[in-house]
C-alpha cells in the first residue's frame, strides 16, 4: 500500500453516466491484483471530507496496446458529490490516492486448469474489478455474465470478449439478451453443465447485495465454489475505523482489510 499523488491521464464519460479515469499510478498498478481498490481524495478542501474506494478495473491500457503496469483504471458512475467532483477533475490534474487496498481475488485455484470454467458474475458496477480478473485468468472456458436493467446500461460487453470470455446479457426488461436477473441466468447455465458434467464450475461475482446472496444460495445448491467482492460504504479503508464490517461465520470481518473478496459460503 501506498499513497501518492498521481496525474490523470483520461477522464471521460463511457456510456450513460459512466465514467472512465485513466491515471498514472505505476506504484500501485505493480502491486495490483483483481479484486483489489484504491481510495481517493477527491478535492483540495474538506467536502467531500471522505476518500471514495473504488476497484481497480483495469492496470495499463490493453486496448491501446500498453501492456506495462504503468496506469490503474476506474469506472465510476456519478451518483453523489464525490463522483460528481471526480468526473469534473481534468487530465494533467492531480488526485490523492491509497492502493492497493483490500485483499483480491484467489484465482490460482481456476488459472490455466482444462477442465475447470471460470464463470464471471457482475451487476452494474460490478463488472469493474472482473474485467482484471478476466485478463489475468487463463483457463480454457470462461463465460462472463453481464446483467443490467436494460441494454443502455450493460458494460464492458467488448472487454469481457477481448479477454477470451463467452459473454451472455441478462436485462430486466429483456431489451438484450436473457430477460430477468443475472442469477436466473447462472442458474440456467450451471443447470447446463450439470446435465453433462463437462466442466468443475468456479464462480468469481460482484455487484449489490441482493445478488450476491443470491450466488452464494445458487453456488451452494450446485455445490459450486465461488468468490464473492462486497460493495461496502468505507470511510478509512484500510481497517481502522470498523465502518466496514461484515458477518461471517468466523465473526465479523472487515470488507476493507480481510476482504472486499470473500468466500461466498462465509458470508451470513
Amino acid at each position: 500500500m501506498v499513497q501518492l499523488k498521481a496525474k490523470i491521464i483520461y477522464n471521460k464519460k463511457f456510456k450513460g453516466d459512466y465514467w472512465h479515469c485513466i491515471i498514472d499510478a505505476p506504484l500501485i498498478a505493480k502491486k495490483s491484483i483483481p479484486g483489489q481498490f484504491v481510495n481517493i481524495k477527491l478535492s483540495d478542501t474538506l467536502e467531500p471530507f471522505l476518500r471514495r474506494p473504488f476497484s481497480i478495473h483495469r492496470i495499463g491500457s490493453p486496448a491501446k496496446g500498453n501492456f506495462l503496469p504503468k496506469t490503474i483504471e476506474i469506472l465510476y458512475k456519478i451518483i453523489g458529490q464525490g463522483t460528481e467532483i471526480l468526473s469534473g477533475r481534468k487530465k494533467g490534474e492531480y488526485l490523492d490516492i491509497i492502493g492497493p487496498l483490500g485483499n483480491g481475488f484467489d484465482y490460482t485455484r481456476t488459472h490455466e486448469h482444462t477442465n475447470t470454467r471460470t464463470i464471471l458474475v457482475a451487476g452494474g458496477m460490478g463488472v469493474a474489478p472482473l474485467v482484471f480478473l478476466s485478463e489475468k485468468i487463463k483457463a480454457k472456458a470462461k463465460v462472463a455474465l453481464i446483467g443490467a436493467r436494460t441494454k443502455a446500461q450493460v458494460l464492458c460487453e467488448k472487454e469481457f470478449k477481448n479477454s477470451g470470455c463467452d459473454v451472455k446479457i441478462a436485462t430486466d426488461d429483456g431489451s438484450a439478451g436473457f430477460k430477468g436477473k443475472v442469477t436466473e441466468l447462472l442458474r440456467q447455465v450451471l443447470l447446463t453443465n450439470s446435465r453433462t458434467h463437462e466442466l468443475t464450475n468456479y464462480i468469481y461475482a460482484c455487484g449489490p447485495k441482493p445478488m450476491l446472496k443470491a450466488v452464494a444460495g445458487i453456488a451452494k445448491k450446485y455445490r459450486v465454489s465461488a468468490q464473492i467482492s462486497l460493495e461496502e460504504h468505507m470511510a478509512c479503508g484500510i481497517g481502522a475505523c470498523l465502518g466496514c464490517v461484515v458477518k461471517t461465520k468466523t465473526g465479523y470481518k472487515r470488507a476493507c482489510k480481510d476482504g472486499p473478496v470473500f468466500e461466498a459460503q462465509d458470508i451470513i
